[in-house]
């Protein structure tokens, strides 16, 4: 098996807003957008390369669920627990790290959010 060894350019971490031109068909399991604005600079993505969840549990969230459970849960998932990674090219030719939170930030905003990761360093798509 080969390992992909990603370096960051740039950490960034920061929330964007993506836009789809065909929306996801379930809001919690999206696809790759097809753009993004960033610090009101407006990107988009004409390939991606590698995409991987995780839908592993961390810190206290890791004590809410029976052991059993959590084998099928980090498989599949469970609500608002996990991320879907992505990693994409810009028409500028800029390579970045994207990510969708399944989180909800609070009982009124059960959505999950979508952030910029880091700029890639090296040309891997």
């Amino acid at each position: 098996m080969s390992v992909i060894k990603i370096r960051h350019k740039n950490f960034i971490d920061e929330e964007i807003e993506v836009g789809f031109n065909t929306p996801p068909l379930y809001s919690k399991e999206p696809n790759c957008p097809d753009s993004f604005l960033w610090r009101k600079n407006q990107f988009q993505i004409v390939t991606f390369k590698h995409t991987w969840f995780d839908f592993e549990r961390h810190g206290r969230m890791t004590q809410n669920m029976k052991p059993v459970h959590d084998v099928r849960a980090r498989v599949k998932g469970s609500w608002g627990v996990g991320r879907y990674y992505f990693q994409v090219k810009t028409r500028e030719g800029r390579q970045f790290e994207i990510y969708f939170d399944r989180a909800p930030s609070n009982a009124a905003d059960r959505i999950g959010h979508w952030f910029l990761l880091a700029e890639l360093d090296s040309d891997l798509l």
